[in-house]
């Protein structure tokens, strides 16, 4: 029995073993979601609206939609927007080019008969042309499928308007075909969508979306993320190496409020990646020396800045 969007729930309870891919040999990672975030979540899945998810680069806002559907044995597909993408790549693409060398193979002297009305039979079927796009996937699937719209606000500023019909009522024509691709009921995708806010969204787009901003976690959060990440490290080095990592964060909030680039989640999780190499005395004595600068730190002006501090 194909599965519904209405019997699934994300608890954020399920996580990758160590080592672990997924069905397109990608790592996974374990994920830790706050309450708050579970909730917005199942909300989006209940409504059946996209989730829109803000935060700070490295906060984990991509691997959301990945954790999501590992947790639901879901299907998951990606559409990292660029500054050229179109809402059309998202639906489908049609290769006219080529269907149009076809065309012309097909008058070809050289063919044989068969060869020929096979090639035709190709030409005169626009279908055959067609290359379906990450929405095109998902709506055509039996069943729920996670939708990852990366970094939105990438694209030009009509790109998000351009997707409200798909995001709203779930279809699209192609128009080669004549076709109608509507998500079937009971099927609809779990639609994520990140944005770094390097631009205001459109009124009309932010009604169709849920919300939630992933805001930088507690000292203590961190601290479970590490040991999340990394099972077999001591209690006491993950405490003193979140430790140091939390004054560095502290000092660049000081220094910067809310605008500049601050350390991240995920340098935090590289960075002990790193004293992960040495033994666990030899990471301690790490940890009373400097830190990595080029782990952390990543730009100029943050190394001029910081690099006696850590």
């Amino acid at each position: 029995m194909p599965l519904s969007n209405r019997q699934l729930k994300y608890t954020g309870e399920v996580q990758p073993a160590e080592g672990e891919r997924d069905e397109d040999e990608q790592p996974m990672f374990p994920y830790l979601p706050d309450d708050d975030l579970k909730e917005a979540v199942n909300l989006a899945i209940l409504l059946k609206r996209p989730l829109l998810v803000t935060g700070e680069p490295g906060c984990g806002k991509t691997r959301l939609a990945r954790a999501v559907a590992y947790e639901l044995k879901l299907r998951c597909l990606t559409w990292p927007v660029k500054s050229t993408s179109r809402a059309v790549d998202g639906r489908y693409l049609f290769d006219t080019i080529g269907r149009l060398r076809d065309a012309q193979l097909a008058s070809s002297r050289h063919l044989k008969a068969e060869e020929r009305e096979h090639i035709l039979e190709r030409v005169d079927d626009p279908s055959k042309y067609i290359r379906w796009g990450v929405l095109g996937k998902a709506f055509r699937s039996n069943e729920p499928t996670v939708v990852l719209i990366d970094e939105v606000d990438k694209a030009d500023i009509d790109f998000p308007n351009d997707l409200l019909l798909e995001l709203d009522e779930r279809y699209f024509t192609v128009e080669e075909t004549g076709e109608e691709i509507r998500a079937k009921e009971g099927a609809e995708p779990i639609v994520f969508i990140t944005s770094n806010r390097e631009r205001d969204l459109p009124d009309a787009f932010l009604r169709r979306c849920l919300y939630y901003h992933i805001p930088f976690p507690s000292q203590e959060r961190l601290t479970e993320i590490v040991h999340l990440h990394f099972r077999d490290a001591s209690e006491d080095l993950v405490n003193r190496a979140v430790d140091r990592f939390q004054k560095l964060r502290d000092r660049m909030v000081e220094d910067k409020g809310k605008v500049g680039k601050k350390v991240s989640t995920s340098e935090l999780i590289d960075w002990f990646q790193v004293l992960e190499t040495f033994s666990e005395d030899e990471a301690m004595k790490e940890l009373e020396g400097k830190l990595p600068a080029s782990v952390l730190l990543k730009n100029w002006d943050d190394h001029m800045e910081y690099k006696d501090f850590i």
